[in-house]
């Protein structure tokens, strides 16, 4: 009875994927279809979006350069080449001609000013990866400059997956406060958006005809990017050919799938890692010795083992392996109940005797199964670790509540990177802030701060230099242990065997710039 219910309610999501699209399969030369497993975007305003919409906004919006960390190089993309001075303080990038946004004005370099002053003047999102600079001047219709406080390393800075887009300035200026945000845009890439629904987590779009790159050979014309928070639904919406990307579907599943003729896995390096936030503000994780405990508690290599198949390894500190700033010889918690009891006993807690409240994002059978194992384990603490799978938003809302009492005590999370470099996991993860964004542990350490300003500036001119800086500042980390630092993971893709050119690259996660892709004919 249970297995004819699910498969009423999987046959109504399916229907209910497609009902507002004109075909019912990925068999189309023209349409691409991505069933993503939470919404796609949170904010339509470049300069504001630091969340799931990396994988929206990446095929409307273009930036200055891409960069390819597995090939460690940059490609061309608005700018066709650039130059920096001996001291690093001068960077000038030169445009290419010919690029049409998608009001049909062209790109030039007072678009370029406008766009970077306009995030770095509304601070907001990933805005802060632009405090290097300090002015900006147009040279002429197709050179800019950056002048800059201090050394930094702009060409990555101007090729992240955040606040570094560029956009029209008369579309902008045109409209009222709020309008991108709103559900518009002002973008250059090849895709423009041709319909939002917000309710229905689809964005929709379509392709810009007078794209720079020209339409020359095989490309899709129109991209489905949806929600489908359900792992089930997600898998048998590749199995039916009726997608052609996906992800996030449990680890036990590439096995099975991995014998279907009609579906291509693509396995590969990933910057994304997993955390669980501890609330250090709340009782009784505002205890050191307790929140070290905690993190002796946690089953790191069942977690690898179980929840990832293997596909992952256990953390060591915040920064990924494969991502500079990353050190082999960092310290390292492990599970160990013994030394978690003698800790909790320092703390105050022998018996245990409390109750934690952890969210996960519900859909996410990773994260289920690791906060399952982790509640298993605490049980044996006589700590009682309370689970609740909830949608993204709800849990990030719920951890910047402005009641500090209702917020969770433990929150999991992936991080992946805005720039490729340490600053993005510790100067958004760690660094003080008064209103929590990403900092979701509330983690306040001046030295700590102090430290990853040092090595920031170092970044420009000296990355051995920088890369000591860091660690030292990691040290902090894992002796005040705000986080528990669970695995690096595996990237692990679905794609429709017809579905051809996507190429991953961990610095974008999860995006498929979909003008490279086409369908196999």
């Amino acid at each position: 009875m249970k297995k004819y219910f699910l498969l009423i309610v999987v046959t109504f999501l399916l229907f209910s994927f497609f009902s507002v699209i004109i075909i019912g399969n990925a068999q189309n030369d023209d349409f691409a279809f991505y069933a993503y497993n939470s919404t796609p975007i949170t904010d339509w305003d470049p300069s504001v979006e630091f969340s799931n919409g990396i994988v929206s906004l990446n095929n409307v919006y273009e930036t200055l350069l891409r960069y390819d960390p597995l090939e460690d190089k940059f490609i061309k993309v608005l700018a066709t080449d650039y130059t920096t001075s001996s001291d690093g303080l001068t960077w000038t990038f030169y445009l290419r001609e010919g690029v049409k946004f998608h009001d049909g004005t062209e790109l030039n370099a007072d678009a370029v000013k406008f766009s970077i002053d306009r995030t770095m003047a509304m601070n907001m999102g990933a805005s802060f990866i632009w405090a290097p600079v300090d002015r900006i001047n147009v040279v002429d219709d197709y050179t800019v400059e950056f002048k800059l406080k201090y050394p930094s390393p702009l060409d990555l800075i101007s090729s992240s997956g955040y606040a570094a887009f560029i956009m029209s300035p008369n579309a902008v200026k045109s409209h009222p406060d709020g309008w991108l945000t709103e559900g518009h845009e002002a973008g250059s890439g090849p895709y423009k958006l041709e319909r939002y629904q917000q309710e229905r987590g689809e964005v929709i779009l379509t392709w810009f005809e007078d794209y720079w790159g020209g339409w020359e050979g095989n490309h899709f014309k129109k991209v489905v990017i949806k929600d489908v928070s359900e792992a089930v639904t997600r898998r048998l919406l590749i199995e039916k050919g009726d997608v052609d990307f996906t992800l996030e579907l449990p680890y036990e599943d590439v096995s099975s799938l991995q014998d279907n003729k009609n579906i291509n896995i693509l396995i590969g390096p990933s910057f994304q890692n997993s955390m669980l936030y501890l609330n250090t503000e709340k009782e009784p994780l505002n205890n050191k010795m307790l929140r070290q405990a905690l993190s002796y508690a946690f089953p790191y290599q069942d977690v690898v083992s179980y929840s990832l198949e293997g596909y992952g390894r256990q953390g060591r500190g915040p920064i990924p392996y494969g991502v500079w700033g990353h050190s082999e010889e960092l310290f390292q918690y492990k599970y160990d109940l013994n030394k978690a009891k003698e800790l909790l006993e320092k703390a105050g807690y022998p018996e245990g005797g409390f109750k934690l409240l952890l969210t996960y994002m519900s859909g996410d059978e990773a994260e289920r199964k690791t906060v399952e194992l982790y509640k298993a384990s605490l049980a044996k603490l006589n700590i009682d670790l309370e689970i609740r799978g909830m949608p993204w938003e709800s849990q990030w809302a719920l951890a910047r509540d402005n009641n500090l009492e209702r917020r969770q005590d433990i929150f999991i999370m992936y991080w992946w990177p805005d720039v490729c470099d340490p600053y993005s996991w510790l100067y958004n993860n760690f660094y003080s802030e008064e209103e929590p964004f990403f900092n979701l542990s509330y983690y306040k350490n001046k030295e700590f701060d102090s430290l990853v300003d040092k090595a920031f500036k170092e970044s420009g001119i000296d990355r051995d230099k920088a890369t000591k800086t860091y660690i030292k500042a990691q040290e902090i980390l894992m002796e005040d242990a705000p986080v528990i630092y669970i695995y690096d993971k595996k990237n692990v893709f679905f794609l429709n065997k017809t579905f051809k050119g996507f190429k991953d690259n961990p610095a974008y996660p999860n995006v498929v710039f979909f003008y490279d892709t086409y369908r196999e004919k």
